[in-house]
């Protein structure tokens, strides 16, 4: 299990934020005519905080593609997992209340509930305020109160945080249809209606914020989401890796009713190269009636290595 991080004592004092007289004016600005500043970099990192703003050092360069629309009332959910020694992004589809624009609700289903997979875990705090917009564009304002803030992390964490939330709200926005895919799309955080916020004390927000690259996990199971039931007969497995051709070594592991674990099928399997379905698997397994865990990693040049693996428990009926 990953250890989760430490919440910060509540009541914690408030930030100041400069140049308030012209700055407190920006987000009417960009709420009512959609209108932004020239695109900006990465998120930041506050000064001697001893680590790459993007945080991807050691991760690979590539990052997962932007989803697409689905006619699904899911909300697609970012959290953070550990695999080898590193922290990388995996995504959840979630069941959301539809009382918020999708944006709104994937964001608040990051900040407030718990993922599915016990192996991920999330810094973010639920907030008391949350509201966000779309320009034009395709900018995403998202205006969130402090106390979401109030978790103490490091600065690689924070820079994963940060980009958690920029993942969710463009992977929201795309699935759901109310932004062009086919351009760049940029994510804008206000704390309590400022700019100039240092997230988590180590990052500091107000400029647009892309997806970074190496973000998200280099094995990657998608479906079948962690506890699902499935009807028997064919199992269809989903996931992506991040090298595109890459081998990957998958293994089925049955699950016997004291929680012990049994080889039950194994075999290899190519990510796609196509460029609509770049890096994803496909399986399509036989499986009888019982609980199982799929585990999916990349090979390592037959040294018997199994890096970056992914795993996921489900049951079939």
């Amino acid at each position: 299990m990953p250890e989760t991080p430490t919440p910060r004592t509540a009541g914690r004092a408030s930030r100041l934020f400069r140049a308030r007289g012209v700055l407190g004016l920006l987000p009417a600005l960009l709420l009512l005519t959609g209108c932004i500043a020239d695109a900006g970099p990465e998120p930041t990192l506050t000064a001697n905080s001893g680590t790459d703003a993007t945080g991807s050092a050691g991760v690979p360069s590539t990052s997962a593609p932007l989803e697409t629309t689905q006619s699904s009332n899911k909300a697609p959910v970012y959290w953070i997992g550990r695999s080898d020694g590193n922290a990388f992004l995996y995504r959840e589809f979630r069941d959301v209340p539809e009382q918020e624009n999708p944006v709104t609700r994937a964001l608040r289903a990051m900040m407030s509930d718990k993922p599915l997979d016990p192996d991920f875990f999330t810094p973010w705090q639920s907030p008391t305020k949350l509201a966000t917009s779309i320009s034009g564009k395709n900018v995403i304002t998202v205006d969130v109160s402090e106390d979401a803030f109030n978790s103490n992390v490091d600065a690689e964490m924070a820079v994963r945080a940060v980009q958690q939330l920029v993942f969710t709200a463009t992977a929201a926005a795309a699935s759901s249809g109310l932004i062009d895919s086919g351009q760049q799309i940029q994510v804008r955080v206000l704390v309590d209606s400022h700019t100039d916020y240092v997230a988590f004390d180590h990052i500091q927000l107000g400029a647009p914020m892309s997806r970074a690259a190496g973000m998200v996990a280099p094995v990657w199971i998608i479906d079948p989401q962690e506890g699902t039931d499935i009807a028997g007969g064919s199992v269809k497995i989903t996931g992506r890796s991040t090298v595109p051709g890459g081998k990957l070594r998958w293994q089925i592991l049955r699950t016997a009713g004291n929680g012990d674990k049994t080889p039950y099928l194994t075999g290899e399997t190519t990510a796609g190269t196509d460029a609509a379905q770049s890096g994803v698997f496909t399986l399509a397994l036989s499986l009888s009636s019982g609980s199982y865990e799929l585990r999916v990693s990349q090979t390592d040049g037959g040294t018997g290595e199994e890096p970056n693996a992914d795993t996921r428990n489900f049951n079939v009926s």
